[in-house]
């Protein structure tokens, strides 16, 4: 339960947009405002990509199992949201792909288990800002998300056609394969051919080489002719 309504606070913080406070008397004392600033590493900079600052204030202290395994948990559960919103960047209708976001969920909690920061701290403060020890694990997972966007914009569309029109190369490496340029000529050339403008962002196909020329041969001179 102390999970779920953390994972809440992470989800619902947001940095101070810098809004001007409601009018108060030149006489009142001033007011410290200690929420996330812009600048802090949040889950919606997670979610962004935007570079960010690790900015929370929290006192290590002495390694905890439950803490340790309360952090991880916390990330872990919040990539199930984030992996679902990074597999539907480009989707028309709203909907993540499937097979990306289980891919997401995959690598994403991979990632995660870095997250434990051996217990000795939590893994964000209660206003949501990632902890200063967080580093290693906030870059892993948002690295995650980050690929799975792109793979999101420029290979979901087209790997979804090409397994429909029964492509090779169209199974679950197609996103990666495609995004990193590793995709075969054969696959290429097949998406091309089938699936032109769901495959309007992925590379062309390489053009096959042609076989060098044979070197021309100098004609011989005549019998009985001079060279000068």
């Amino acid at each position: 339960m102390t999970t779920v309504v953390f994972l809440s606070l992470l989800l619902s913080a947001a940095p101070n947009d810098g809004s001007p406070a409601s009018s108060q008397s030149l006489e009142s004392p001033p007011v410290v405002d200690d929420s996330p600033t812009a600048w802090s590493c949040t889950a919606d900079t997670l979610r962004s990509g935007k570079d960010c600052v690790f900015e929370a204030e929290l006192t290590p202290s002495e390694p905890n199992k439950d803490q340790a395994a309360n952090n991880v948990r916390t990330i872990q559960q919040l990539g199930r949201t984030l992996c679902a919103e990074a597999a539907r960047a480009s989707s028309e209708d709203g909907k993540p792909d499937r097979n990306l976001a289980a891919s997401c969920e995959k690598r994403y909690s991979t990632a995660a288990e870095r997250c434990d920061l051996q217990g000795t701290v939590p893994i964000v403060d209660t206003k949501g800002r990632f902890a200063p020890a967080a580093r290693a694990c906030y870059r892993a997972v948002s690295g995650v998300l980050q690929e799975t966007q792109m793979m999101a914009t420029v290979a979901a569309p087209c790997c979804q056609c090409a397994a429909q029109s029964g492509c090779p190369g169209a199974g679950d490496r197609c996103y990666a394969d495609l995004t990193q340029q590793k995709a075969g000529a054969s696959t290429l050339a097949c998406m091309r051919d089938r699936c032109a403008d769901s495959c309007s962002l992925a590379p062309p196909a390489a053009a096959p080489k042609k076989a060098a020329a044979p070197p021309k041969s100098e004609p011989r001179p005549e019998p009985g002719s001079a060279s000068l």
